[in-house]
């Protein structure tokens, strides 16, 4: 009797991969028709912006306080403890860039102050000719230390 000698198989360590790509294609198909869709609200170009403190200078920069009553002030007033109104602002911000045109213009609002009149105040220095405007945060929880951005 012959005997048949039988090759071994040897075991193919392979993973077919085709199907996984073909999977991956249909969800890079569907994400692809969906995440135009995604997208709501108005498309807006955020200002870029650090979170490092402004530099130190001689001169310090004129600063708009708005209390939680939404009264102003401004500190290179005639009196700072004493509020102002926005007119005042627009008139105070253009003589300090009449003075200094690069002074840095702040804007410091309550934290339970209205949003509306931080915007007055922002609205009313850049009617006094401040090309940029910025908003003065708390670089603590707390509120103890204070820095500008």
């Amino acid at each position: 009797m012959a005997r048949r000698t039988r090759r071994a198989r040897r075991m193919v360590a392979e993973i077919n991969v085709v199907p996984y790509i073909d999977v991956m294609l249909v969800l890079l198909v569907i994400f692809m028709v969906t995440a135009p869709m995604l997208q709501q609200g108005v498309e807006v170009e955020p200002p870029q912006a650090s979170a490092s403190p402004l530099e130190d200078t001689d001169e310090p920069p004129l600063l708009i306080s708005v209390n939680r009553d939404g009264e102003y002030f401004v500190n290179k007033a005639d009196n700072p403890e004493a509020p102002v109104s926005l007119v005042t602002i627009t008139e105070l911000v253009a003589a300090a860039r009449q003075v200094d045109p690069e002074t840095p213009i702040l804007v410091k609002g309550d934290r339970a102050s209205n949003y509306e009149n931080v915007m007055r105040a922002m609205v009313a220095a850049q009617q006094g000719g401040a090309p940029k405007v910025g908003l003065v945060t708390s670089s603590d929880p707390a509120g103890d230390n204070e820095g500008e951005q």
